[in-house]
């Protein structure tokens, strides 16, 4: 039997038109995406498949937009070969938003709530930051702990405010915070050696300490929301560590607004779960680029449409 771990990712890997094959063709992903629209009493599959790019780049439509795509492309494979998902699963854990696409793939969290929470947590994360100028940024070519150490000699000054949002992979570092803090520090690191800095088109400064106001919004509207305990293992981005416990799982889910996504010791810590292969499930392959820049020993691939999908199970089948 392989050892299989499914990675979802997060915001950045979405696109136009994405999703719309399986619709079209498979009544398990069409279920899904029906569900999500009247989840949100909103088209939001017609936004996904023919919308202006600028209306899915929209913080609040992208995040449950990734994860439908996502959780299509799951059911349509759990359909191909009769099996669910945790039947032939060891690890499930997402970058970011994909965090609740991991859950919901395992049936930790209904498809209709992961849709609805994500609809919060992006318009909340938006509206955290209203009328204030803020930046993210990518870090090229630093490792991490340079660029912590340059950190940690500006941040006893007044207003500045620039915190180390994704730990990606080894010299890619995302940075979020004030515009003009990420600014000047953006000018310290090009000093220092970073190979470029690379400004990230998005409407807010994700996974710093000036998204708290969206993590008090999450956990109100993660009160009542019902999480089963995970039947495989899952891995939370907060401190890239295995949980099951639904209360503890919520809390992280809280966390995760504001802290760091620590996704290259996530990572590390599947490829150290004698892992045989790591699959990357939705729209892109961002995060399968990033395994490529890890040089994991791990056999790892992506799946993005029923081709990738018959792809896998003539790979696999005879061994899940």
């Amino acid at each position: 039997m392989k050892k299989i771990a499914f990675i979802f990712p997060g915001q950045g890997s979405q696109m136009v038109g994405m999703g719309l094959e399986l619709y079209k063709n498979h009544v398990k992903a069409k279920e899904v995406f029906d569900a999500v629209d009247e989840a949100l009493n909103q088209k939001l599959s017609k936004i996904i498949f023919y919308g202006d790019e600028e209306e899915l780049k929209l913080t609040s439509n992208t995040q449950p937009a990734l994860m439908v795509v996502s959780i299509a492309l799951v059911r349509v494979l759990e359909n191909e070969l009769g099996k669910k998902l945790t039947d032939f699963t060891e690890i499930v854990l997402g970058h970011s938003l994909g965090e609740y696409t991991s859950l919901c793939s395992i049936d930790s969290i209904d498809i209709s709530s992961a849709a609805k929470l994500l609809r919060i947590r992006g318009s909340s994360m938006q509206n955290s930051v209203n009328n204030i100028e803020t930046r993210m940024v990518a870090v090229i070519g630093l490792q991490l702990e340079i660029i912590e150490e340059l950190l940690s000699k500006f941040t006893k000054e007044k207003d500045f405010l620039c915190e180390v949002a994704n730990d990606n992979c080894p010299g890619q570092i995302i940075l979020s915070g004030l515009k003009r803090s990420v600014d000047n520090f953006s000018e310290v690191l090009t000093s220092s050696g970073a190979r470029s800095i690379i400004d990230l088109q998005v409407s807010a400064p994700f996974h710093c300490s000036l998204m708290k106001p969206a993590a008090r919004v999450m956990s109100k509207a993660l009160e009542d929301v019902n999480i089963k305990k995970p039947k495989i293992k899952f891995i939370n981005n907060v401190s890239a560590e295995f949980i099951d416990e639904p209360y503890e799982i919520k809390k992280k889910l809280i966390e995760q607004v504001y802290n760091r996504v620590r996704w290259r010791e996530s990572i590390i810590k599947v490829s150290k779960s004698k892992i045989d292969k790591i699959i990357e499930i939705g729209s892109g392959k961002v995060l399968t680029g990033l395994n490529k820049r890890m040089k994991i020993e791990q056999d790892f691939s992506n799946i993005t449409t029923f081709g990738d999908i018959e792809n896998f199970i003539k790979s696999n089948g005879e061994n899940l």
